[in-house]
């Protein structure tokens, strides 16, 4: 039997870094929404010794080191049983390197989809115990949550009443990838701290007391300084403070950064203005964008409403 799912992208709306633990790993604080941006997965039982990972798409990604094949192997692990073997097909479209997470997302559906396939019943707290055990960002995608608070390395999840309505996001990935232990590095060596506190309480509140699609699009100017990571990712690629000034000149709104980046992503209060105003860019600044990607979505997908390439 197949088992198939769409691992949605996500974006942080504020992130919020504190001092390193004693593990060296960052404390974070951040508000993450699900996007309409999906990978395809599939799984199926295979014959073989070992579990095997084919990847598609038109997003190049690489086999090893995938967290698709770690989470199926702790999956295994914590079962304790013999198990077949799958066979793993990844269908790529959300961005590597971007700061959206679907690495992160595809392991968590991994870890739904293999315990299918194999008929292992899974307690929320042993599938939240694997989802942290395999990266950071596992745990809010297994929570199923559209919105979230997301604290501690990413095992302690809040879910958060959804955005009432059809905002509309419009995301531009370009060909520069963070990496996110240089971007903790850089941020330690800069010692800033703060960013992000106010911003997140109050978006939390925002929220809960019930937000709307255009109420969303108005907070972009707060949220686009409500990441941590800013000031280190554009020293260790001052190529995307430009085209942050680029993107903010063309379409007259604020961007914010995703992540460690360098996804950067602006709101509208409905899909089809994410669009349109896609296509302008995309127009108007066809230099700056070369070899990046675009994408205008809604918080459902699971694919884009328009993009490019």
């Amino acid at each position: 039997m197949t088992f198939s799912a769409r691992p949605p992208a996500k974006v942080n709306l504020t992130l919020e870094v504190g001092e390193p633990r004693d593990d060296g790993f960052h404390p974070l604080r951040s508000v993450f929404l699900r996007i309409g941006l999906s990978d395809r997965l599939t799984v199926r039982q295979a014959d073989g010794e070992r579990d095997v990972l084919a990847v598609g798409g038109p997003v190049a990604c690489p086999v090893e080191g995938n967290l698709v094949l770690r989470a199926a192997s702790l999956l295994r692990q914590r079962a304790g049983l013999p198990l077949p073997s799958l066979a793993i097909e990844l269908e790529k479209h959300i961005p590597l390197g971007g700061g959206l997470a679907g690495g992160s997302s595809n392991a968590a559906t991994t870890l739904e989809l293999a315990a299918a396939c194999w008929g292992i019943g899974l307690s929320a707290a042993v599938r939240l115990e694997l989802a942290a055990a395999v990266g950071s960002d596992v745990p809010f995608f297994i929570s199923g949550a559209p919105v979230a608070l997301v604290e501690g390395r990413g095992e302690h999840v809040r879910p958060l009443p959804g955005v009432r309505g059809r905002p509309g996001l419009l995301l531009v990935t370009p060909p520069l990838e963070i990496s996110t232990v240089a971007a903790f590095a850089r941020f330690d060596d800069l010692a800033s701290r703060g960013t992000g506190e106010r911003e997140t309480d109050e978006l939390v509140a925002a929220l809960e007391a019930g937000l709307d699609a255009g109420a969303l699009a108005e907070w972009t100017p707060i949220l686009r300084d409500a990441n941590a990571l800013w000031p280190a990712a554009v020293r260790l690629e001052p190529a995307l403070a430009e085209l942050r000034d680029s993107l903010e000149l063309a379409t007259g709104r604020a961007w914010a950064m995703t992540g460690s980046g360098s996804s950067l992503f602006t709101i509208y209060p409905s899909p089809d203005e994410a669009a349109e105003a896609g296509r302008r860019l995309a127009a108007d600044l066809s230099g700056a964008l070369a070899r990046a990607r675009l994408y205008a979505t809604d918080l459902a997908g699971p694919d884009p409403i328009w993009r490019q390439p």
